[in-house]
């Protein structure tokens, strides 16, 4: 008989999407992962270096990041040599899984009384108080993502953002547009709330803001498409 798996809860989501985002986040340890995902044997850090022209030091660094997370094995070897021999790190991904459930699960009840509360002041206040509550969570995200690294690129940022709403069900990826850069959300966890309500896209660039703050440094996100206005995507500039 299939044994049934209970849905995440909240706190079990955003516990994973923090460990995967922490691992996952920068585009070039993806593609390290990828690359000993589909190695046999594995490969060094030496190996790695070469394969992405990294210098030896930063290809440990996201090795490190990546066994932290559980998704990289580390075996010991030691070379002959002279004495007892130097040792060597031989790293493997493994076959642990994210814990994620994608898109994400939406409450409507709470997307409902988000909507309500919305209501119950202007439209300048309710799209300020929207921005605004992204924005803290936001920050909250993208410290728990990487603490102490300090600010990243603003492409390497913008990528991790990305990322980020993907895991909370947006679907999202960063591309250029117009000569500026700016993330594409193909989904959308509102639903059709947000078509009928436009203030809660407030939230999604809020959260934009936010992360990007803390990764990078302060930006002016725009909205400059969205399905409340017919749009096929929606898209924040940056």
């Amino acid at each position: 008989m299939e044994r049934l798996v209970p849905p995440l809860t909240a706190e079990e989501f955003a516990a994973g999407v923090a460990a995967a985002t922490a691992a996952f986040g920068d585009p070039t340890r993806r593609e390290i992962y990828l690359f000993l995902r589909d190695a046999d044997g594995g490969a060094t850090a030496g190996e790695v270096a070469e394969r992405f022209e990294l210098h030896p030091n930063v290809a440990r660094h996201h090795l490190d990041k990546l066994a932290a997370g559980g998704y990289v094995d580390v075996q010991v070897d030691r070379i002959e040599g002279s004495g007892a021999g130097r040792p060597s790190k031989r790293y493997r991904a493994t076959a642990k899984e994210t814990g994620l459930e994608f898109p994400a699960r939406r409450d409507d009840l709470l997307i409902t009384l988000l909507v309500r509360a919305l209501r119950m002041v202007s439209p300048q206040e309710a799209e300020a108080m929207a921005e605004q509550v992204g924005v803290e969570y936001g920050q909250s995200l993208a410290r728990s993502m990487a603490p102490g690294e300090g600010h990243r690129s603003f492409r390497v940022s913008l990528h991790a953002v990305a990322d980020a709403l993907t895991a909370h069900g947006f679907a999202a990826h960063a591309e250029p547009r117009g000569g500026s850069l700016a993330i594409i959300a193909e989904q959308c966890p509102f639903g059709e709330a947000a078509v009928q309500h436009p203030v809660i896209c407030a939230v999604d660039r809020g959260i934009i803001k936010g992360m990007l703050g803390t990764l990078y440094g302060e930006t002016v996100p725009e909205t400059s498409a969205s399905r409340p206005r017919g749009d096929q995507v929606c898209v924040t500039t940056v």
